[in-house]
This record gives C-alpha cells, sequence and structure tokens, in this order.
C-alpha cells in the first residue's frame, strides 16, 4: 500500500511577474503596501520572536516523539499483540463444580390383615430418602486437537424406612475422557486457525508501523528541505527589491537632472511594487513551511506557535549516484508495504488450508479410563479410590461423513481464487514499487542536471545585469532592459534553489520507495 506524500509542489517555487502598465502598477503598490503593513515576517525573525535552532535529525527525533501519526500507528501492534494472546486463550482449560442435595419422602400402601375375619387394612409404609452428589471436571482442547475432561463425581445416599433400619451408601467415580480427531480438525483447527491468523496480523501491523515511520520521517525530510527553501527564497525576493528600489532611487535622480523621462521612473515604481508582491507572497510561504513543519514533529501545536523555527543545515547538491538494480533489490526486500502484502498471501494460505481440512470426514478415536468407588461413606469411597483395584475403560471411534459438503467444497473454491487474486495483486505492487523506483532513480540525475545548468544560468544573469547596468549608466541601454534582467537574475536565483532544494527532496524520496529511509538515517525503531 504505497503512501504518498501530501506535499503541494507548487509552494515556494519561484514567482514570476512581468512588467506592468501603470494603471496595474499603481493598484499593485498600493495593495503591497497595504499588506506590507499587515505583515511584516522577514527571513530574520522580529525583534523579541523566540527563535529554535533545528537540525534535521533534531526534526526527526522531535517526530519519533511526537508524530500524531506515529503515535497513532504505534498502538496497531500494541492491539494485534492482545489480539493474539486471546487467540491462545483457546487452550485455557475450564474448571467446573457442582453439588446437588435432593430428598424424597415417599409412601407406598402395603395391604395388613388385622382381625380374625380376614378384613384387610392398607398401611402407607413411608420412606425418606436424601441424596448428596458432588462433580468436578477440568477440561479443554490441547495444541493438537485432542479433547480432554478429568472428571470426578461422588454421591452419598440416605434412606429411612419404618420398620428397617437405616440404609446408607456412597459411590462415584473418577477419571479421564479423551477424543482425538484423525482427519478433520487434525492439524489445523479453529484454534489454532485463530493463532496464525493472529501472528500474521501482528507481522502486519508491525509493517503498517514501519511504513508510517518511513513516510513520516520522509514527510519531515522534505518539510525540513521546503523551509530552507522558503528562507532562501525570502533572501533572493528581499534581493530583487532591493535591485528595484535601487533603480528606481537613481533613475528618480536622473528624471530630477532632466536625464530620463519620467515614464521610466512609473516603470521602476512597477518593477518596485511586483517586488514587494513576490516578496510578500515568500514570506507567507515561509510561514506556511514552518507550520508544516511544526505540524509534522509536536503533537502540541499551541507551545510552537510563535517559535520560528531556524534550519542549522544547508540545502545539498552534492552528487550521489544510484544503481537500477541495486535500488530494485533492496525496494523488493526492504518495503513494509511490499511485506504486508506477502504477508496477506501468506495469510490467505492459512485460511486455504483449514478449509481444505474442512472436506474431510469427521474420524474420531475416544477412550475413558478410570476407577470407580464405593462405600457407606464418603470416606469407604475415596479409600477405594486410592486403591486403585476397581477400574473401568472404553475406547472406540467414531466418524462422521457429509454427504454432500456443498458449503465446504465452495469455501475451498473461493480460497483458491481469492489467493490468485491476492498473488496478481503483489506481482502487480512489485511492479509499481521497479516503476517508482526507476522513476525516482532518473528524477535525482535529472535534477542533478538540472541544478548545474541553473547555477551556470544565475552566474550568467548577474553577469547580463552587471554589464547592462554598466551601459546603462552611461546612457546606452534603457530602463526596460535593466528591469527585465532584474527579473531574469531573479527567477534564475529562485530557479536554482528551488532546483537544490527538488535534488535533495528527491533523494529522500528515492529512500522512501527503496523502504531504505530509517537505514540510511540510522534510525533503530522498535515496532514492537
Amino acid at each position: 500500500m504505497g503512501q504518498r506524500l501530501a506535499f503541494d509542489q507548487w509552494r515556494g517555487k519561484p514567482h514570476h511577474v512581468k512588467t506592468m502598465n501603470k494603471t496595474f502598477a499603481v493598484l499593485l503598490l498600493a495593495s503591497a503596501a497595504f499588506a506590507a503593513g499587515a505583515q511584516t515576517a522577514t527571513n530574520a525573525p522580529a525583534d523579541g520572536a523566540r527563535v529554535r535552532e533545528l537540525s534535521l535529525k533534531d526534526c526527526i527525533q522531535e517526530a519519533l516523539a511526537h508524530n500524531f501519526d506515529i503515535r497513532i500507528s504505534r498502538y496497531n501492534p500494541l492491539i494485534q499483540q492482545y489480539t493474539l494472546s486471546q487467540a491462545y486463550g483457546g487452550y485455557d482449560p475450564s474448571l467446573a463444580i457442582s453439588g446437588l442435595h435432593s430428598h424424597n419422602n415417599s409412601a407406598q400402601f402395603t395391604p395388613t390383615i388385622i382381625n380374625t375375619n380376614g378384613t384387610t387394612v392398607f398401611i402407607p409404609n413411608t420412606t425418606l430418602s436424601d441424596n448428596d452428589l458432588f462433580k468436578t471436571s477440568v477440561g479443554g482442547v490441547s495444541p493438537i486437537g485432542t479433547t480432554y475432561s478429568l472428571f470426578g463425581n461422588i454421591d452419598q445416599n440416605e434412606q429411612t424406612q419404618i420398620g428397617v433400619p437405616q440404609q446408607q451408601s456412597s459411590g462415584g467415580q473418577i477419571g479421564v475422557d479423551l477424543t482425538q480427531p484423525l482427519l478433520k480438525n487434525f492439524w489445523i483447527d479453529t484454534t489454532r486457525l485463530s493463532i496464525d491468523v493472529g501472528k500474521n496480523n501482528l507481522d502486519q501491523s508491525e509493517q503498517a508501523l514501519r511504513l508510517q515511520l518511513i513516510t513520516s520521517v520522509a514527510s519531515v525530510q522534505i518539510a525540513y528541505y521546503e523551509l530552507i527553501f522558503a528562507r532562501e527564497n525570502v533572501t533572493v525576493q528581499q534581493e530583487a527589491l532591493t535591485l528595484a528600489q535601487t533603480q528606481l532611487d537613481q533613475d528618480r535622480q536622473r528624471v530630477q537632472v532632466g536625464s530620463l523621462a519620467p515614464l521610466d521612473v512609473q516603470q521602476d515604481e512597477a518593477q518596485v511594487a511586483s517586488s514587494k508582491s513576490s516578496l510578500i507572497a515568500a514570506q507567507y510561504t515561509l510561514y506556511a513551511d514552518e507550520n508544516n513543519l511544526k505540524n509534522l514533529i509536536t503533537d502540541s501545536y499551541r507551545h510552537w506557535q510563535g517559535i520560528t523555527l531556524q534550519p542549522t543545515e544547508q540545502l545539498s547538491d552534492t552528487l550521489q549516484l544510484f544503481d537500477l538494480q541495486d535500488s530494485w533489490g533492496k525496494g523488493m526486500t526492504k518495503r513494509p508495504d511490499l511485506l504486508q502484502s506477502r504477508l496477506e498471501v501468506a495469510q490467505q494460505g492459512i485460511t486455504l488450508k483449514y478449509d481444505r481440512n474442512q472436506l474431510y470426514p469427521e474420524l474420531d478415536l475416544n477412550g475413558s479410563y478410570g476407577y470407580n468407588g464405593a462405600g457407606t461413606e464418603y470416606s469407604g469411597t475415596f479409600d477405594m479410590y486410592g486403591q486403585a483395584d476397581h477400574p473401568f475403560y472404553s475406547y472406540g471411534a467414531s466418524i462422521t461423513i457429509p454427504l454432500s459438503n456443498v458449503k465446504a467444497r465452495n469455501t475451498l473454491k473461493a480460497d483458491k481464487a481469492t489467493l490468485e487474486q491476492k498473488l496478481l495483486t503483489l506481482k502487480q505492487l512489485e511492479q509499481s514499487i521497479m516503476m517508482e523506483i526507476d522513476n525516482s532513480v532518473r528524477q535525482v540525475a535529472t535534477d542533478f542536471e538540472a541544478v548545474q545548468a541553473s547555477k551556470q544560468a544565475s552566474v550568467y544573469a548577474a553577469a547580463a545585469l552587471d554589464a547592462e547596468q554598466k551601459k546603462y549608466n552611461v546612457g546606452k541601454s534603457t530602463t526596460f532592459t535593466v528591469l527585465q534582467l532584474q527579473n531574469t537574475l531573479t527567477t534564475d536565483r529562485g530557479t536554482e534553489i528551488r532546483n537544490i532544494a527538488n535534488y535533495d527532496e528527491d533523494i529522500a524520496r528515492l529512500f522512501q520507495n527503496e523502504g531504505t529511509t530509517l537505514d540510511n538515517l540510522d534510525i533503530d525503531v522498535n515496532v514492537h
């Protein structure tokens, strides 16, 4: 399950503004002045603002401890561990104890001759019976499917009848009952199915957590690089505004001495307004990128609000070479979503194994063994148990054969079809990962070339502006040409730092696509 980074790719990219006509320039200047009064954030924090310097490692450590997505995902393995332990509860034995007292007052009418003429009188013969019965058993299922029951029972009976001596007796049994399946439920049953599925779900949850860690760490990396870019872009826009303002001040002096037409000053004013607008936009992007990084590294945004983040690192344009085959190998062995998909295939195999077993008849061996006990009192029965000289036992087998088994056979067919579907899904994911890595490797190489080209473009643009400025100072160029070259220089500088940021971010994405983000950053995370 490849999870994409939710970053707006347009944010922080150079803002191109063309030379505007006089009317629009006046309106833009007014709006820019209003916005500048409302927002005074610059590349440097305002006086009294709290500044916190952070390296990329600091941000990652904060995210590992406080990122909400990571904290939420950490519960999944814990929940699955509890679920697995719950499945093992299928082997828990159960203890049953019962006691029963019964009393019976019965009467029989027996004929009795009471005089010489033979008159018969029916006289009731009352019998009082009291019985105490106690039973106990411990039973359950073993890991090989054996159903067992260790049992014991004893009863005490007392009978009282008129004219007959009181009769008292005790008796009972202790023993064990066993039932062992030989076909259905022999190599796997519902308890073993639940345990195997629980183990698989635990492994999947751990891979899902690792995937979330990689995703969050990569997001922090990209947000950190975006923040560096945003700060540097504010500097570029400030320099552009300084150039435009300097040109405006110089041209106003030229107008005063009559060496320049007022229309050229209006072009300068439009350039200043445009530069202010670009600076305001860059400042807001910086503010938004700071908040984005804060959101990724804290679970208490309120405490970070008002703090200016100061990255201690710079964007890097150091050449890094990647081998496509090596990256593919890492992706096939490291990607958590791929490992998770393979576990899903394995889990379907477990289900298939269980449902195939359900096709078989129920062939069970049954047996019991124990000892009888008897006496006039409880003690006599227990003594006979101890002597173990009155055993009982039984053994046998039973078989239950389904006559059609429609449900089991079609369940198995559905399992096989589902397994084939999951295998195809796995192959599709493998191919998708290979394509992502291929694109990432090419993107990194392309961005490095773009960085080199944009660096040269910035150097040439600066040289061209300097040369044109000198020509302008001696009256051999126009305001329009100088302003155009100023825009070109600003654009090229913005493109240069944008390309460097893209290069660093694409390396982070390549590591994410390989599944090696944590390894490359030496992050040892215990997912258990």
